[in-house]
């Protein structure tokens, strides 16, 4: 069986929405009538577009174009480094408030579901250092700015709870250099109680701040 989808990015008639994209915010417009038809435990994926290049100009809307000047175009070379940094932090406040929705969604839900949020960028992005644009270079030479990527949680207090998840312990891996990409699929895994000889709890972010009964209690 399939994993339900919904293609966003096709809806007409949205105010997220023109003739070039659809903003992010658009995926939450359907997002509380889809929780409230839950029956059961679910895990559920926004894939946002972020400030992923090299149209950054057409990540956020015309309210969210508080760095100026910007590059308004996607060929990056012909703007200035100043136009690149001011478009792409444009897009970094956008992407800001965007997780805030979401957030204000999960805490609206909390007196009947635990509820959790964990964010993370696929990659970064190089706006003109060194002749490098975008991403996707090689992993061995790829600069910082490509492979140094945010991840970004928020749990509400009765997840915590019962899930058994030990909050300072949490802060207290947050500059851990050797938390990366690879520790996402078990810490759900974990998360989720998902029984699996490929779960590796030493993947699993969250394993050492969980007593040994909540591991096994969802």
């Amino acid at each position: 069986m399939r994993i339900p989808s919904d293609d966003v990015a096709k809806r007409k008639n949205s105010p997220f929405c023109n003739d070039r994209r659809c903003l992010d915010e658009v995926m939450l417009e359907d997002l509380q009538a889809y929780i409230d038809s839950l029956d059961d435990n679910a895990m559920i994926v926004l894939h946002a577009d972020g400030s992923h290049g090299p149209e950054y100009f057409d990540r956020y809307p015309d309210s969210f174009e508080r760095f100026k000047p910007v590059c308004h175009t996607n060929q990056l070379s012909s703007c200035s480094t100043e136009e690149l940094v001011n478009v792409y932090d444009n897009t970094i406040l956008y992407t800001d408030h965007f997780l805030n929705q979401v957030i204000e969604l999960l805490k609206r839900n909390t007196e009947q579901r635990d509820t959790a949020m964990i964010y993370v960028s696929d990659h970064g992005e190089s706006l003109g250092e060194n002749g490098l644009y975008l991403h996707a270079a090689p992993y061995s030479i790829a600069p910082e700015s490509q492979t140094h990527v945010p991840m970004v949680m928020w749990f509400s207090p009765t997840a915590y709870t019962h899930w058994g998840i030990d909050k300072g312990c949490m802060q207290g891996k947050l500059n851990d250099p050797e938390l990366s990409h690879d520790n996402i699929f078990h810490s759900l895994l974990g998360l989720f109680a998902v029984q699996s000889s490929v779960y590796q709890p030493g993947l699993d972010m969250f394993s050492s701040c969980r007593p040994p009964a909540a591991l096994s209690a969802r």
